[in-house]
């Protein structure tokens, strides 16, 4: 059917707004290279969140729509991460290998051109940011499903890093194998918590296979790409990395799936007005210690979004608690509780005050 003369009118429109834009990317991308020279001048570091935040919040001040805000967001993060990577790029450590939830939680908080560094355990992430090796690292925290992440939790005891930012991703896990059909799989492999979410889907879509627990849905995805009868529970990014079909998206028995990340690193992150701070403190078990060593927080009417508690490892029978609260540390009733925490507490610390993130974000 012949094209309409007013749809290749719109067309050819489309065509030179699109050359426009590459064409106002590349000034910008000119002004990028100054902006990083005059860095290197004054010996100023290369990222700054804080200016990417303004960058964000000035953008959504302006669109006026129709294009979705969100969107507009994913855009400008991509064109500020190639930017950033002109200038020089940043290293980041997350929990490997390639195409997990954190390495994807990674690219959604700094963009695509980042140089990520992947690691086979939460450990090696902290090394290697403690190290200076990787500007910040990457590492799971907790999940709608699962809970909290021990060995996350465990770190920051003796860790001097802090936390800089937290990334909410959804948890989509999808079925992947070579051909893209489910009569072709006899075996499924994923990581434990990968197949944990999808064991009701599992029974009753695939009753005869065999489930097999490997150490990353990436590893999973690996041998999926091996084997033409096994599928690997993945998200969708291993497929296109790996060389693999969607057999069955969306899979997981809870389709609200969410896990949260942290961001770490040693700049301490600026007050935004939206902020949350993360402390953590130990206290002998004895009945009501907690109660007391909290009551104060409640009196001042600050909210506790999270608190988690694990066996201090280094003393018999006392406990670290892990604790978010609303506000930024430095705030007046915040900064007052912290020194309530300090005075009562065996040990605490601050791990960090960072912005708040919320789904879709």
């Amino acid at each position: 059917m012949k094209e309409s003369k007013k749809l290749d009118e719109l067309r050819e429109k489309i065509d030179k707004l699109d050359k426009d834009i590459v064409e106002l990317i590349n000034e910008r991308a000119k002004v990028v290279l100054e902006v990083g020279k005059t860095k290197t001048d004054e010996n100023r570091e290369f990222y700054n969140p804080e200016r990417e935040r303004q960058i964000y919040e000035r953008l959504r001040s302006i669109n006026k729509g129709p294009f979705p805000e969100e969107a507009l967001k994913s855009v400008f993060r991509e064109i500020i991460s190639a930017s950033l990577s002109m200038e020089k790029p940043i290293n980041i450590a997350f929990l490997g290998p390639h195409a997990t939830f954190t390495h994807q939680a990674a690219i959604k908080h700094f963009g695509q051109s980042g140089n990520f560094i992947a690691r086979e355990d939460i450990p090696g992430v902290f090394d290697e940011v403690e190290r200076g090796r990787a500007n910040y690292g990457v590492v799971p925290i907790e999940s709608t499903a699962e809970g909290a992440v021990s060995h996350t939790l465990d770190m920051f005891v003796d860790s001097p890093l802090q936390i800089c930012a937290e990334v909410l991703l959804e948890v989509s896990s999808s079925l992947l194998n070579k051909s893209g059909k489910v009569e072709d799989i006899e075996r499924v492999c994923s990581h434990p918590h990968a197949l944990a979410q999808c064991g009701r889907w599992l029974k009753e879509t695939l009753p005869g296979v065999v489930a097999v627990e490997v150490s990353s849905t990436a590893q999973a995805a690996q041998m999926a790409a091996d084997d033409e009868k096994t599928a690997a529970i993945a998200g969708e990014a291993a497929a296109s990395l790996y060389g693999l079909r969607v057999a069955q998206k969306s899979i997981q028995d809870n389709p609200y799936n969410y896990t949260r990340f942290l961001v770490i690193g040693k700049r301490e992150a600026k007050r935004t007005g939206n902020d949350k701070t993360s402390v953590i403190f130990a206290i002998k078990d004895s009945p009501g210690a907690l109660y007391d060593i909290l009551k104060p927080l409640s009196e001042k009417g600050i909210n506790l979004s999270k608190i988690e508690s694990r066996p201090l490892k280094t003393k018999a029978w006392e406990y670290v608690f892990y604790i978010d609260m609303d506000g930024y540390k430095d705030d007046e009733d915040i900064a007052r509780s912290i020194e309530g925490l300090n005075k009562r507490s065996s040990f605490m610390k601050v791990l960090g005050s960072y912005e708040k993130n919320s789904v879709g974000k």
